[in-house]
């Protein structure tokens, strides 16, 4: 669901250490203000068909950050309270409208920006069941295949997210 600019201010995520271990938290604001880089956490889960192609999801122009970029297929923060597992069934829940899925996690790292300090954890899975996306949080998505994305890289559609986690975790280099 879209939320207001009000809501936004009253979210709460855990500010965390490397480790993952919560060590305070603080608001959306406070996280995203770009002076603070208070580490807070995030799940992405990266979606397959049964044909090796990449479901991305094309980011709304109304997000804060990076808006109207391909992205993840799913992406969001945990919650003040909330478990990674939780929120990465949540948003998925949230964004795709799936939850037959199984997730594995394939890297857990820190990704810093002038605006925010995020723990990622990123997951991947393959997926047979219907995508729906929620028009409210995303502006659609659709499956891409590998040479699709490469030809990309670096253009300036894809989040500076999206293009680490694919050149590093998704892909052998060529």
């Amino acid at each position: 669901m879209k939320r207001t600019h009000q809501q936004a201010d009253e979210e709460w995520f855990p500010v965390v250490n490397e480790q993952g271990e919560t060590i305070g938290k603080a608001t959306r604001r406070e996280c995203h203000c770009g002076t603070t880089q208070l580490l807070h956490p995030v799940v992405h889960l990266h979606v397959f068909n049964a044909g090796g192609e990449l479901y991305l999801q094309k980011r709304p122009l109304h997000k804060d950050m990076q808006p109207g970029k391909w992205d993840a297929a799913v992406g969001g923060h945990v919650d003040y309270g909330e478990t990674v597992t939780d929120a990465l069934r949540r948003e998925t829940l949230e964004e795709l409208g799936i939850t037959a899925f199984n997730p594995v996690l394939i890297a857990r790292y820190v990704f810093e920006s002038e605006a925010e300090k995020e723990l990622i954890h990123a997951f991947r899975t393959v997926c047979t069941e219907k995508i729906t996306p929620n028009s409210e949080e995303l502006d659609g998505g659709r499956f891409w295949n590998t040479d699709e994305i490469r030809a990309n890289l670096g253009k300036n559609i894809f989040t500076p997210n999206f293009e680490h986690e694919f050149r590093t975790f998704l892909t052998i280099p060529q």
